[in-house]
């Protein structure tokens, strides 16, 4: 008997209301200011709590809550010009032949829904598959060493042949050597990027790669704005989708000021695994802290890694059980 399919996203076109108004609320502004993104991801998963937020309250008492509560009700008599501003972003992810998938959908990934700041949408090519479940994030330096990119794919190449699927931020160096890896040893690999899906692949060496990612069954992850350019602020927010999205981190190689550095601590603030690498541990100042206050696991082999993963069902139930407790009002 053949299983079913994997539930998907949806074209831009098969949109539900409830689907256009999530949008028109992310795409509020006043000045440069918007509502919590995370806020509305957290308290916007369901019909209900959209309607809750467009009558001008949030079901939610928090700091964050209360930041944007002015926020909200001043731009408010301003939506019919913030769906203008969503209906031409969609057209564009409409033309480069993206999907959309929300908070709203079953098929919203299930490790992601569990962190608190989760975006509110992901736009992508290629599928989603309840394999990534069991995943891992493989990240590190752009301007990795001749060493950390043969650890980096030799690491990939062990989660690959384990079935784990391999995320990593499509960026130069470590990145690229994971997704490369795992596209050669035949596995799947999720690209998590910095800019708009309908936008110019970043970095633009890395635009063949991205076609192989869609090409040989992985996918292209967005959390912005289809035509968003790469920005100084988008890929520490990268960061926590690559983070959200996985099991745990593995960190191959990085400074005291890389992004990796930077995925390692959200890791551990979404109560994640934090695997460090012992070149890694051996060399760096903050990775050692990390493995001295209990935040990270010092990876010596590959099973380091596997022995502490659970199954992608797993993840799957967590994250219906997140659902159950969002249509509840908890």
């Amino acid at each position: 008997m053949t299983e079913p399919a994997p539930a998907q996203g949806l074209r831009p076109s098969e949109l539900s209301d409830a689907h256009r108004d999530l949008l028109a609320l992310c795409a509020l502004r006043v000045d440069d200011a918007s509502v919590d993104w995370s806020l509305l991801a957290r308290t916007c998963q369901t019909p209900e709590g959209i309607n809750e937020v467009l009558g001008g309250h949030f079901p939610e008492q928090s700091a964050a809550a209360r930041k944007s509560l002015p926020i909200l009700l001043t731009t408010l008599p301003e939506l019919a010009a913030a769906r203008e501003r969503v209906d031409a972003e969609l057209e564009a992810a409409d033309a480069c032949g993206a999907r959309l998938v929300t908070v709203l959908d079953p098929a919203y990934p299930a490790n992601l829904r569990l962190i608190f700041n989760l975006p509110p949408f992901l736009f992508y090519k290629g599928e989603l598959s309840e394999r990534d479940g069991r995943s891992v994030a493989v990240v590190g330096t752009r301007g990795a060493s001749d060493a950390g990119l043969r650890r980096a794919a030799r690491m990939t190449r062990g989660l690959v042949e384990a079935d784990v699927v391999v995320y990593s931020g499509l960026a130069k160096g470590i990145d690229t050597a994971a997704h490369t890896a795992t596209l050669e040893a035949g596995g799947r690999t999720v690209a998590v990027m910095g800019t708009g899906i309908a936008a110019k692949v970043y970095p633009a060496e890395n635009k063949d790669l991205a076609a192989a990612i869609v090409h040989r069954g992985g996918a292209l992850f967005s959390q912005f704005w289809p035509t968003s350019p790469p920005a100084r602020h988008t890929f520490p927010r990268r960061n926590v989708v690559t983070s959200g999205s996985t099991m745990g981190s593995v960190v191959i190689e990085a400074s005291n000021t890389s992004g990796a550095k930077m995925q390692a601590r959200l890791a551990s603030e979404h109560g994640k695994l934090v695997f460090l690498l012992r070149s890694l541990t051996d060399t760096q100042p903050w990775a050692k802290k990390m493995l001295t206050d209990g935040r990270a696991i010092e990876v010596a082999e590959l099973d380091d890694v596997l022995s502490r993963l659970g199954t992608a069902a797993q993840a799957q139930q967590a994250g219906q059980q997140r659902i159950q407790l969002a249509l509840a009002g908890l």
